[in-house]
């Protein structure tokens, strides 16, 4: 098992930077068009963290919790504070918010994804009790898996029956270097260099 189901103190996390980095490949055509696949389905988020850390306590708080993971070791949840619902951020999440599928009869479970304009990502990491489902409108009781982000249905909903859903989640991630460094300034502050995050898969 390589990672700790627990969150990364929101906290400590404020300051933090974040960015997306997605995978193109380009190829210039002789005629002077261009050529650009992705071989990835997904955007993979990178967070700069410790910008907030000014005590020492909390500066003891970071290193702890990098010493808990064994440093890029074993992953963690990450609040993205610009991207942490199924809906905008000034509203509560709705079971209306995100179409999740359809039924066919059979099929009883189904992952949570996010939907980006096309692109569709999976949500693996729901925050416990955030999770509201609805069948055609109608909000019902479901099992929820939250280390998984799978939802399941004790009767699998019928032909055609729209599936949708609200949720807040978390980031899989892990820290992305062998070291963090912190400065003493007094007795009672110190600095940490800017540390960095990286999104898992899988």
């Amino acid at each position: 098992m390589t990672f700790h189901d627990i969150r990364f103190p929101a906290r400590l996390a404020f300051g933090s930077g974040v960015s997306i980095e997605r995978k193109v490949e380009i190829t210039s055509l002789a005629s002077g068009h261009e050529r650009r696949i992705s071989p990835w389905a997904q955007g993979r988020r990178h967070y700069l963290i410790g910008a907030g850390v000014r005590s020492l306590t909390d500066a003891a708080e970071l290193l702890s919790f990098y010493e808990a993971r064994e440093g890029r070791l074993f992953g963690f949840r990450f609040k993205d504070f610009a991207d942490f619902k199924s809906g905008t951020l000034n509203t509560a999440p709705s079971s209306a918010d995100q179409v999740i599928g359809s039924g066919d009869g059979v099929r009883t479970t189904f992952q949570l994804t996010k939907a980006y304009g096309a692109v569709i990502r999976p949500i693996t990491k729901p925050v416990d009790g955030t999770v509201a489902v609805a069948v055609n409108g109608v909000e019902t009781t479901t099992t929820v898996d939250y280390a998984t982000g799978q939802m399941m249905f004790a009767t699998a909903p019928v032909m055609g029956a729209i599936i949708s859903a609200g949720f807040e989640f978390d980031v899989p991630v892990r820290f992305n270097s062998d070291r963090i460094e912190m400065t003493l300034e007094s007795f009672e502050a110190g600095r940490v260099a800017a540390v960095a995050l990286i999104e898992i898969r899988g």
